[in-house]
């Protein structure tokens, strides 16, 4: 149970191909991220990749209204039924073809998948108690060329599809006598998008060349009329036309060419269908034709989107322009450029605030609020590969690097890029973290190391050679103070002063390039690993020379140091890992893991994958956190955790399934194979010659040359999480991250008969803590550890904790650390940890190295709350001080209008004293 990681997210890949959608509420979008699905909370500021994956990249998504299903089809037909709800796989269907665009009906009821040249209606899962989730109703014949799009009409009665042979066919979803099928021209090019007004039959239709046409239908829905079955139609025009000798030429394809029933068949054809007797066919007729783009450049149409409600009409360009116009006055509203690539898709909300826009070329995400001007969400991945990734020290943030020249900083709660750094003007190689955190040091191969700060988002370090170096290696020592950076042409390791920027030293010795450095965590020692065979061990307190030498039996690929600094890894070319005593440079052990690799055969290798994996290797380590075992990966699509005691295999993890990408699969695929070799070794685009050249030494991307190429899949970079409970690895799909899921585990500790829920709670009436405390960790079962927690009154925490045994005080301080990230009883939780620390803190201290990940894992968890509170403690600071100062100001006002009415009253007696001071003089005077 200790290393049952799951795949728990996705980072640094935020969109591929296919088609976005919004969620019912609106408040997230759904993206596919190559054979994988993203979704991107905008409300919370989160991000979830399903644990669901296909065999291919995914070319086309399909959510149902009531937002709970989703059909996932790649780029081969295949699809995935998947619940949204719980995240698991309902059905698996195979369209045996490639699918263009899959859309349900309003009511829920229907979904239409388009493939080739036919549209395939489908009853909706579980709309009918069926034992197959996909039951096919009709299928759809009408354009000669593959149909692009799909839209329906809001009563789901009647469904349109535009092809790329410039017509848009109208079908009926049910059997009506005016409408089977109805053919719209009008357009030089293909149609990207149609869509029917709210409650109506009219219809626009947009194509590729910046047109729009409008149609007007002289049918409203509710005019539609219940007809007969289309083939009982067409018997019936038979024989009033033929006889009946001819009625069974008539029995139309029930299956098809793939063995695929295809239930009731509409075939249209250029002729509008035969109307019945008192009925009249709907019929269209183009309003008007706007076209786009008539200043300025053109460039192709798309991508388009329509909202029903609000009549907006969002078109993308291949210059990354797009347009809002309001329908049918044609208004332009707004343009903008929000990107210099092809918008490959676009998607509307429920509301129609925000649009989303995807950008296949380089991989963005962009969902734009049109009313406000504002984004409400950007996101790019790495153009290229990732090349590096580190954890900060309280691991909530990642930093990668990429063959883009970016450095890009995540967040691991969010999943989101909250910073780009773009310094660099080549690949970068390798990134870090100084012990602060709040600092970044990357390494990159135009010859620079550059330092940013987390604080103010700036490059405020730049590291130089003398001479122009590739930097291929990077470490920070632990007090931040020293950066090293190992070169790959002058084999040399320069040492620069973190707080000056001045070069302080280069370390020549090396006869080869420098491929990793590692600092000791608790000593002053740098080792460098190169292709020389050797590790050196630098002191960095007496004159930076070598003090050590260790030999290797091949060349080094990468070195680290275990995290209590007394051993060292070291992986070499020839597949195995080797282990080094710090102190006496001992080798301790070795690991050969050359067939662990288990290196997939590509396309165009003339070798088997058994051969082909002599030459393969690990090129990353990553010890965990209590240094028991080692985490290891390379040129293959596994990463494998070994234990270093006993030096075997404890687990392997396949990082993807994804047959879009080179060298997944052990032996080549006999569909593929003929009697002159394997088609993948035929250039389709290629003239004379005989075959497919073997790709140079050190191509990560295939041969950009040929027509088509697929990246092939390796792992770059390996990090385990400071908690422990994750770890992160750098492949062709993204960013992966594996987390321990503690709520799905059982796994009882010192178990028997007598620990059951029911005597834990009968401890809890009892008033029995310590010992309800005790059983409930024996069961290990977090919600019922929870409740006792919780339970217990809060002035007795500290009496438990001094009376908690020495085992369970670990297990206690883990759980109050993993519930504190999530939990909203701070004041409670934070109370358990500081009566733990207090108490045990001399035996905990002894034992510093093994719970090390506990406290960092708390120490996330009090770091995450404080970033938070902080904010919102200094906004309701001001916000009060704001009140207080504008009811002083108020009390001002009114003691200053109260004086004012005082001596207003005081100057009204003075009036009446004066007026009756005359009258006295003059009562006196008569007197």
């Amino acid at each position: 149970m200790k290393f049952a990681y799951r795949f728990s997210n996705l980072l640094g890949t935020v969109y591929r191909q296919g088609n976005l959608n919004f969620s019912k509420d609106g408040n997230s979008v759904i993206s596919p991220v190559g054979n994988r699905v993203s979704i991107f909370d905008l409300k919370n500021n989160q991000s979830e990749t399903l644990p669901v994956s296909t065999t291919k990249n995914i070319a086309c998504v399909g959510i149902s209204p009531d937002g709970n299903l989703a059909i996932l089809v790649d780029e081969d037909g295949a699809a995935v039924l998947v619940s949204l709800v719980t995240r698991a796989v309902l059905h698996h269907f195979h369209f045996h073809k490639p699918v263009n665009s899959v859309s349900f009906s309003p009511d829920g009821r229907k979904f239409v998948i388009t493939k080739e040249n036919v549209a395939l209606l489908y009853h909706a899962p579980g709309k009918k108690r069926e034992f197959n989730a996909f039951q096919l109703d009709k299928s759809y014949y009408g354009p000669y060329d593959e149909t692009t799009c799909i839209d329906w009409t809001t009563d789901s009665k009647c469904f349109a599809v535009g092809s790329k042979d410039m017509s848009t066919w109208v079908f009926g979803a049910e059997r009506w006598a005016n409408l089977i099928y109805y053919s719209l021209g009008g357009h030089k090019d293909v149609v990207v998008g149609c869509f029917f007004e709210k409650d109506s039959l009219d219809l626009y239709t947009v194509s590729r060349d910046g047109a729009l046409c409008m149609w007007e239908s002289d049918t409203e829905p509710e005019d539609l009329k219940k007809g007969l079955r289309y083939k009982e139609r067409k018997q019936k025009e038979r024989q009033n036309t033929r006889g009946l000798e001819d009625e069974e030429e008539e029995e139309v394809g029930e299956v098809g060419e793939d063995g695929e029933r295809r239930g009731e068949v509409v075939k249209g054809s250029a002729d509008a269908p035969k109307e019945e007797e008192g009925i009249k066919n709907v019929r269209y007729k183009q309003r008007s034709k706007q076209f786009f783009n008539k200043e300025g450049d053109f460039n192709k149409l798309t991508a388009a989107a329509f909202h029903k409600d609000t009549h907006i009409l969002v078109t993308g360009f291949a210059s990354g322009v797009f347009h809002l116009h309001e329908l049918p006055e044609f208004n332009l509203i707004h343009s903008l450029s929000i990107s210099d690539q092809r918008i490959a898709t676009i998607s509307m909300n429920c509301t129609g605030d925000w649009i989303g826009f995807g950008c296949s070329g380089l991989g963005q995400l962009l969902v734009w609020e049109w009313q406000s001007e504002s984004y409400v969400f950007k996101q790019q991945g790495h153009f290229n590969n990732m090349a590096a990734l580190a954890y900060s020290p309280d691991g909530q943030y990642i930093a990668t690097g990429g063959d883009d020249g970016k450095v890009k900083v995540w967040n691991t709660n969010s999943g989101l890029c909250f910073v780009t750094f773009t310094e660099h003007t080549s690949s970068v190689t390798n990134v870090t973290f100084n012990s602060s955190g709040f600092v970044v040091v990357s390494a990159s191969l135009d010859g620079t190391v550059r330092a940013f700060d987390l604080h103010r988002y700036r490059n405020f370090r730049t590291f130089t050679s003398p001479r122009p170096a590739q930097f291929s290696s990077l470490a920070v020592d632990g007090s931040g103070e020293l950066v090293c950076a190992g070169a790959q042409d002058s084999f040399e390791i320069f040492l620069w002063s973190m707080q000056t920027g001045r070069l302080l030293e280069v370390l020549s010795g090396h006869e080869g390039p420098v491929s990793c450095l590692s600092f000791c965590p608790t000593r002053a020692v740098l080792a460098s690993v190169s292709w020389d065979r050797t590790v050196r061990l630098w002191d960095m307190l007496d004159s930076w020379h070598a003090k050590e030498i260790l030999r290797l039996p091949s060349d080094g690929l990468a070195v680290t140091y275990r995290p209590d600094g007394l051993e060292l890894a070291v992986a070499t070319l020839d597949g195995e890992i080797s282990f080094w005593n710090a102190q006496t440079a001992a080798q301790m052990g070795s690991i050969a893991g050359r067939h662990d690799l288990q290196i997939g055969r590509k396309d165009t290798d003339k070798i088997t994958a058994k051969q082909s994996s002599k030459g393969k290797s690990f090129n990353s380590l990553c010890y965990s956190a209590d240094g028991e075992s080692i985490l290891a990966g390379g040129h293959s699509k596994f990463v494998c955790i070994y234990s270093i005691r006993e030096q075997v295999l404890l687990k392997k993890f396949e990082i993807s399934c994804n047959l879009s990408l080179d060298a997944m699969e052990e032996f080549l695929d006999r569909r593929k194979m003929t009697e002159f070799g394997s088609l993948s070794l035929v250039d389709e685009g290629a003239g004379d010659g005989d075959g497919v050249a073997v790709s140079l030494p050190g191509v990560k991307r295939g041969d950009m040359s040929s027509r088509h190429f697929k990246p092939e899949i390796r792992v770059s970079s390996l990090r385990f999480s400071p908690t422990g409970r994750s770890w992160a690895a750098t492949s062709t799909e993204g960013l992966m991250i594996y987390s321990l899921d503690a709520s799905l585990v059982f796994d009882p500790y010192d178990f028997d008969l007598d620990v059951t829920p029911v005597s834990v709670r009968r401890q809890l009436k009892k008033t029995a803590w310590s010992s309800a405390i005790l059983l409930a960790f024996r069961l290990n079962e977090s919600a019922l550890i929870r409740e006792v927690l919780e339970a217990l009154p809060h002035d007795q925490i500290a009496v438990v904790c001094s009376t908690l045994p020495d085992v369970y005080v670990e297990k206690l301080l883990t759980f109050v650390g993993a519930t504190l990230e999530n939990s909203r009883h701070l004041q409670f939780y934070l109370t358990w940890a500081q009566s733990l620390l207090t108490i045990h803190g001399q035996k905990l201290k002894n034992r510093s190295g093994a719970i090390l990940p506990t406290i960092q894992s708390l120490q996330k968890s009090i770091k995450r709350h404080h970033e938070d509170l902080s904010k919102l403690c200094d906004w309701n600071m001001y916000t009060l001080r704001y009140a207080v100062a504008l009811s002083n100001q108020r009390g001002l006002k009114r003691a200053a209008a109260d004086e004012l009415s005082e001596e207003e009253e005081e100057g009204s007696e003075e009036e009446d004293d004066m007026m009756s001071e005359p009258l006295m003089i003059e009562t006196d005077l008569l007197s």
